[in-house]
């Protein structure tokens, strides 16, 4: 059971349509042949049971792509597609299934609602072969799922985004598919339509227990949803794994900066083991910092970094080389609602780091630009790779 993916394909980048021309007059003449130019090759692996699976990383990095090689609208080069142990495509055995065959639903961005056709309709769209009493049984079924009963006999254009997102989700999960593809469905939403429908969500995902894949590149969306995180960069996937796991553990820098890693350092030297605290100790230019211990040899080079929330501020006479506390002195503060992001230079350090910490904790130090402070990075949240 679940769904086991692999595959390849080329991805090209398309001409403006001035230069196609200019080439095609130039091939009138010539005879030459006309080629758009190879971006790169998605070349992804990956299997997933009924979990929420997001797919996160930025534009252009083949994750809708992905998304249509699975429900079938664009071919692969090479691979093969199962879900349920049911073969959707298979280059070898030269099997690729239509998409009417394909049992998965599938939400795009705009959410793609038949203009034409009532609420009710569009939820019909996917039960064509369903006898009557069965298809207005599970569009009440789907109506009442999603809380959009007195919508019934509305048209798209009478809809406000969030409902026209119930009415598309509605429609994907009418013919009880196995898979459910959601390309970054919240695009349009404010935020706190945004909260509500994340929730909604992972409620329907506890309930169906169907695999669900959900595309996003908003790292706060990926966090609040994921059971896993299947990080993308450059159409491979760079990383597959919990949430703690990518951001406490990535396997290389797309991955730390993706997850939102912003102090990265890529100069730190291994120098050996201490004993007493049980961590492994680290040179950054002149800077030491201790980490839990890792099996790393002395001299060894890696890089290191620590995520913003994860510094915190100490009242004064705390001060404790040993456990990874700095003297500092604050280079901005800026407001960001709840928490405020604060600037930091380490004093006889060549480093500055950027923090996140309550508003409320701010206040009560009474921190301001200029003002001296000190700073502790925990050994456990420290991030190497």
């Amino acid at each position: 059971m679940g769904v086991k993916v692999r595959l390849r394909k080329s991805y090209y980048e398309a001409e403006d349509s001035k230069r196609r021309r200019d080439r095609a007059k130039g091939r009138a003449k010539t005879g030459a042949k006309i080629e758009a130019k190879k971006a790169f090759m998605l070349d992804v692996s990956f299997e997933m049971e009924n979990e929420l699976v997001v797919l996160f990383g930025p534009s252009g990095s083949g994750k809708t792509t992905l998304f249509k090689c699975i429900s079938g609208i664009t071919d692969p080069d090479c691979g093969n597609i199962t879900v349920n142990n049911k073969v959707y495509y298979n280059k070898n055995n030269k099997i690729n299934l239509p998409i009417q065959k394909r049992n998965l639903g599938y939400v795009f961005q705009n959410y793609t609602l038949f203009p034409h056709m009532d609420v009710r309709k569009n939820i019909e769209c996917g039960l064509k072969n369903w006898n009557k009493e069965s298809r207005e049984e599970r569009v009440m079924e789907m109506m009442s799922l999603l809380h959009i009963e007195e919508l019934e006999k509305r048209y798209p254009f009478q809809l406000s985004g969030g409902q026209k997102q119930r009415v598309a989700l509605a429609r994907a999960l009418a013919p009880r598919p196995e898979l459910l593809l959601l390309d970054e469905p919240f695009s349009a939403l404010d935020k706190g339509i945004k909260t509500e429908f994340i929730e909604k969500i992972k409620s329907l995902q506890n309930k169906l227990k169907i695999p669900l894949l959900f595309i996003t590149h908003s790292l706060e969306e990926a966090f609040m949803l994921a059971d896993r995180v299947l990080v993308m960069h450059g159409g491979k996937i760079q990383q597959f794994g919990t949430l703690d796991e990518i951001s406490y553990h990535p396997e290389n820098r797309h991955v730390a900066e993706l997850t939102g890693l912003s102090n990265l350092f890529d100069d730190a030297r291994v120098v050996g083991y201490d004993e007493i605290s049980k961590s492994t100790v680290l040179m950054s230019g002149d800077l030491k910092i201790r980490i839990n211990s890792l099996e790393l040899n002395p001299g060894n080079l890696i890089s290191w970094g620590i995520h913003p929330e994860d510094i915190t501020f100490l009242l004064p006479g705390s001060e404790d080389q040993d456990k990874n506390i700095y003297q500092a002195y604050v280079s901005s503060v800026i407001n960001k609602g709840p928490k405020k992001k604060i600037t930091v230079k380490l004093i006889r350090h060549y480093k500055t780091l950027i923090a996140e910490v309550p508003a409320q904790f701010v206040e009560s130090l009474r921190l301001s630009a200029g003002d001296s402070c000190l700073i502790k990075m925990e050994m456990s949240k420290v991030v190497v790779f």
